[in-house]
């Protein structure tokens, strides 16, 4: 078990209805028999001041142990337990009701410590509580029998009233610094690390005072020891031993580690064990240190690993003291439990290993068996979403990776596929921490606007994507939500090959039309405009993968071999995602509605050519793809074209040809120099469009061939 608890038992009822065993007896008694003898005293003024002086020391011994006197009452005020007021007979001799007063805050002091101890001894009261109590209960036996020596001493007739005021002003100080945190810790109700702070802060306020500040220093240390024992089974052994809930870090039970492969919003390494407000001072700056140790101590015992921090003879948490031991102790337990996590999901687990695999699958460093799977599973993919079978997917992406040279990567049997049913738009508007600003100016969203303008028909080619699987305890640095983001990446640069790819088949089709020396100004004019689209989208591929993923994988590639905790692999991939998502211009939909709306300019004329081609090759007759080469007809049918949602009328003449190439070009020109002030003016706030902006925007309409 992570965490150790057992109910709490209650105080019996027998101790509070029984007042001689709770030290109440002395304010439970009055009205009874004391008052009884009281009523036969005489008035004090009646004796001389000799006799008066006894009579007042004999009161006030009494008073110092918290037992009214003769002459010499206690009342409490309002029934509040932490404030008396100690009265004396108005007869008594001015000297000595003086003398007397002094004293009293002395025994104000025992009766305040003394009800403390009784309370905070009962099981309620928590382990910090009960050691500080059992360490004024010391502290009171002390005093106590320096009372039963001075009592000695006035049996013996050598003590006087100023005696006894010398005697007392030692303890004066001590006790009433006490008093004063008594009284702060009763009215608050302060448990665990309140007390210790209040306990501390006590301390520095008594720093001019060596006594004090030394007793004070010394209840410290006894109050420190439960709860040291507590943080030394936590940073040791990944225990919370917290039956009385006074430990700084906070267990989430409804947490499980399942919940980082399902749950976008896990929060399992950050809020399974937190910390919660009330952390010892003494401990304030090494809070994060000491819940990451007992965290990877966790992690590793979910992955059957039982380790447990060697602890020295000298490496005891218990041996607290001022010389802050205690913190090289909690370094070395940190050093040791981060190094055991980060080896064990380097080396048994091979966290590399993974993240280069899946920057292979998901990020398209290899995409070989991309190229494969595009031409088996065309026919799947042109369907819409609700159409798709997944399984049928699955399987020729299985059949793609076996058949090309991932079939080497053991790692790609973790690969599966996934159709999502929106577009990229849609599915970042859903996933509201990725509305930042994506290229500067301040932050952007997704409005519901912009995701009505998609385009209405979508297919398998916008849609599709790959999952990947990972196992505990991988799962704390590739979570759902990185693999998440992982997805949206590929679906971008998926789309983005598949765009290129239909261009390149129109490109092969007006190779087919120069090999039968077809020329004309159709050909040329629909040539130029096929060449342009392919230096933009191959620009932009060029961005993605070399200006984009390959630079930044490296750079955390460089940070992970250095890392020294798994929060600093966590940090680390964390920020390559942000970045990459970033500087892909996926976190701006600005530019990237831009992107898509070329894309789909793109396609459209990709879509056209086809039978553009066929109509400059036999205008008067009804033939399309007769005449064309067979190399250039299985092309084509390889790489299916993807039909235009608004095809014009069938040109009969070149002319014709010539205005529908025209109208695409004027279409692809007038976005992209749309596009020109946007990463002009946001290339100035954020570096990284530079690049961007020099290899789209250097993409021009050439004037001939």
């Amino acid at each position: 078990m992570d965490a150790v608890s057992s109910p709490c038992p209650s105080t019996p009822q027998w101790n509070y209805d029984r007042p001689f065993l709770t030290g109440q007896f002395h304010q439970d008694s009055k009205g009874h028999s004391v008052d009884i003898g009281l009523e036969s005293e005489k008035p004090i003024g009646c004796y001389n001041a000799s006799v008066q002086e006894l009579i007042v020391i004999d009161d006030l011994l009494s008073a110092l142990v918290g037992i009214e006197g003769r002459y010499i009452s206690i009342n409490r005020v309002g029934g509040n337990d932490d404030f008396f007021i100690f009265n004396v007979d108005g007869s008594m001799d001015l000297a000595l009701q003086e003398s007397s007063k002094r004293i009293f805050p002395l025994c104000k002091s025992y009766l305040i410590i003394n009800q403390f101890v009784e309370s905070r001894s009962q099981f309620k009261s928590g382990l910090v509580n009960h050691a500080f109590a059992a360490a004024l209960r010391a502290l009171l036996l002390d005093y106590q029998a320096m009372v039963a020596q001075l009592e000695h001493q006035f049996r013996l007739g050598r003590l006087s009233i100023q005696g006894l005021w010398f005697y007392c002003q030692p303890m004066m100080g001590s006790m009433q610094a006490l008093s004063t945190v008594i009284r702060k810790a009763s009215a608050s109700n302060f448990v665990g690390s309140a007390v210790l702070n209040l306990l501390q802060s006590q301390a520095k306020v008594m720093a001019g005072n060596y006594l004090v500040r030394s007793l004070l220093e010394k209840m410290i240390e006894s109050a420190n020891s439960a709860y040291l024992g507590i943080l030394e089974r936590w940073v040791y052994e990944g225990v919370i031993d917290d039956p009385h809930d006074e430990f700084f870090i906070a267990e989430n039970k409804s947490l499980q580690k399942e919940s980082l492969t399902e749950d976008y919003d896990a929060m399992y390494w950050r809020q399974r064990y937190s910390l919660k407000d009330d952390i010892p001072s003494f401990l304030a700056n090494s809070a994060e240190t000491i819940l990451t140790t007992g965290k990877s101590l966790n992690v590793m015992r979910e992955c059957g690993h039982t380790v447990q921090v060697p602890a020295l003879e000298n490496s005891k948490l218990m041996n607290f003291g001022s010389n802050d031991h205690y913190l090289e102790c909690i370094k070395s337990a940190y050093d040791f439990a981060s190094g055991e996590l980060l080896n064990l999901m380097k080396d048994k687990y091979d966290l590399i290993g993974k993240l280069r695999s899946i920057k292979h699958y998901l990020l398209l460093d290899q995409g070989d068996f991309l190229v494969h799977f595009m031409d088996i599973a065309r026919d799947e993919l042109d369907k819409t979403p609700n159409e798709i079978s997944v399984e049928k997917l699955q399987s020729l992406l299985d059949l793609a990776l076996r058949s090309t040279a991932a079939a080497a990567d053991p790692l790609h049997e973790d690969v599966t596929c996934s159709v999502d049913t929106g577009s990229l738009l849609k599915r970042l508007s859903i996933l509201k921490d990725l509305q930042t600003g994506g290229g500067g100016g301040g932050g952007e969203s997704v409005s519901d606007a912009d995701v009505l303008e998609e385009e209405p028909l979508i297919t398998g080619m916008e849609t599709f994507s790959v999952n990947y699987k990972v196992q505990w305890p991988l799962s704390l640095v590739i979570s759902r939500k990185a693999l998440t983001k992982y997805q949206l990446i590929f679906r971008f640069l998926f789309h983005c090959k598949h765009v290129h790819r239909q261009l390149c088949a129109a490109w092969q089709l007006h190779q087919g039309a120069r090999a039968r020396d077809m020329h004309g100004t159709a050909i040329s004019t629909s040539s130029i405009l096929c060449r342009n689209m392919l230096k933009f989208i191959n620009s932009l591929l060029h961005y993605l993968t070399f200006e984009v993923l390959e630079p930044n994988w490296h750079v955390m590639h460089n940070k992970l071999e250095n890392a020294k905790s798994i929060d600093e692999v966590i940090q680390y991939h964390d920020f390559f995602m942000e970045k990459c998502l970033k500087e892909c211009s996926l976190l701006s939909p600005i530019l990237l509605k831009k992107f898509e709306k070329l894309k789909l300019v793109c396609l459209q004329y990709a879509s056209a050519t086809q039978w553009l081609m066929s109509s400059i090759e036999a205008p008067d007759s009804n033939s399309s793809f007769d005449d064309l080469d067979s190399s250039s007809v299985e092309n084509v049918k390889v790489l299916k074209l993807r039909k235009s949602s608004k095809k014009p009328n069938s040109p009969t003449d070149e002319a014709t040809v010539i205005e529908c190439v025209l109208k695409f070009e004027r279409e692809f020109s007038s976005e992209l120099e749309s596009l020109r002030p946007i990463l002009s003016s946001r290339a100035q706030a954020e570096p990284y469009l530079t690049h961007l902006a020099q290899l789209i925007l250097g993409v021009g309409m050439d004037h001939h061939i």
